[in-house]
């Protein structure tokens, strides 16, 4: 696997375009509908939000991929079109319109949304910005696409990668957003991944499920599952390679390049949490299964104070037992062990449930860093799972304390 500079239009057959339409208020680069198109029609698949109030493009999206099939996605920013009023029409008129401005049957296009929720969206800034975002579809535009979805992000978020299937190159590109109300289950964000192999859907959906499981439903910035939460993948075949019908060894190969891109971009979401200086992993080993793993690890990195003790750089590793403590996992405390590093060293500062003597000034020194690692051995098995968060802020609560207004 080869990891190269691109995005959702860097694949063959595959256009994309971000525009400022007006969703968002005018002024600067406040880009805020984003258009992604494959030439030929695609195998598709998704994961969708779990939380039982879901956005009317949701519900749309997943109606229209329940067949496997789509060809275009729009999405705009700056307004969820969740528990809004006529949020179902706006929804269909974001399909139809984009649709008619493609030439497309209306349920080869798939609609997200993202931003306020409970706001009226504003449709006709929608509507009227389609065939502009039509006209600047781009080999190129993969960049201005992931800036058109962004809402409080900070950077954009693209990855994209190169592998060899049946003797040809094969290319999978993938954008990103996310900030805060980022929690599982799913995969707690907006997420479209393009890609030219040719992969069949009923293979393609449990390989994206399985690698959202282990990546996006691995990330957690405020304990909050969004409405809105999407990832799409669209798979258009024209890189040539041998149809991947079956869990053979070209499945395995793609299946590891798409997890990297999951993987990445999920990364990328917790390190770009609302407010956050650090990204934080979460690394549990010695498991006796990967459910008890996950669990401990998602426990530690979603706790406000193993948060707050990480932002303040406070080596308090009792707060760090407590999380895992009422996981819901049932361990043996005195088998844990307790470690921080970073680039700037590693210390350990608990061993059978109980502390250490450690350097205070090496300890902060360790956890000043702009990435830290929370390293836990439990003793009892061979599993072993990693999460990642962030810190917890004063802007944290600046910016969600004014959001809506």
């Amino acid at each position: 696997m080869k990891i190269i500079n691109g995005g959702v239009s860097t694949p063959k057959g595959f256009k994309a375009a971000g525009i400022h339409c007006g969703v968002k208020a005018a002024g600067g680069d406040k880009k805020d509908l984003a258009l992604i198109l494959s030439e030929v029609p695609c195998s598709a698949a998704g994961t969708f939000t779990t939380n039982k109030v879901k956005a009317s493009p949701v519900y749309l999206s997943m109606e229209n991929i329940a067949d496997g099939k789509a060809q275009a996605i729009v999405c705009n920013s700056g307004n969820a079109n969740a528990c809004a009023p006529n949020g179902e029409a706006h929804a269909m008129t974001m399909c139809v319109e984009t649709a008619k401005a493609l030439g497309l049957d209306k349920e080869d296009v798939l609609v997200a949304s993202t931003g306020v929720i409970g706001h009226e969206i504003n449709i006709d800034a929608i509507a009227g910005g389609i065939p502009e975002a039509v006209k600047a579809l781009s080999e190129e535009g993969g960049e201005d696409a992931s800036y058109a979805i962004m809402t409080t992000d900070l950077v954009n978020k693209q990855v994209c990668v190169e592998i060899e299937l049946s003797g040809k190159t094969v290319t999978i590109g993938g954008i990103a957003k996310g900030s805060g109300m980022i929690h599982p289950n799913m995969g707690t964000m907006l997420c479209f991944i393009t890609t030219d192999a040719d992969i069949a859907p009923e293979i393609l959906s449990p390989m994206l499920k399985d690698c959202v499981r282990t990546t996006f439903n691995r990330i957690s910035v405020d304990g909050d599952t969004s409405t809105n939460d999407t990832c799409i993948v669209l798979a258009n075949g024209l890189a040539g390679n041998d149809r991947i019908t079956e869990e053979n060894e070209a499945y395995a190969v793609f299946k590891e390049a798409l997890a990297f891109v999951c993987r990445t971009l999920a990364v990328k979401i917790a390190k770009d949490g609302e407010g956050a200086t650090k990204l934080i992993t979460c690394t549990v080993k010695g498991a006796e299964s990967e459910e008890k793993a996950e669990k401990i690890s998602m426990s530690v990195i979603k706790s406000p104070l193993v948060k707050t003790a990480m932002f303040g750089e406070d080596a308090n590793w009792g707060r760090v037992l407590c999380a895992m403590g009422y996981s819901g996992e049932d361990f043996d405390p005195e088998k844990v062990t307790v470690g921080f590093s970073s680039k700037a060293g590693s210390i350990d500062v608990c061993t059978g449930g109980k502390g250490l003597e450690f350097d205070e000034e090496k300890a902060s020194k360790v956890l000043s860093e702009e990435e830290i690692t929370i390293d836990i051995t439990m003793q009892e098995g061979e599993y072993e799972v990693t999460a990642w968060g962030c810190d917890l802020t004063y802007d944290y609560v600046k910016i969600n304390g004014d959001y809506r207004t």
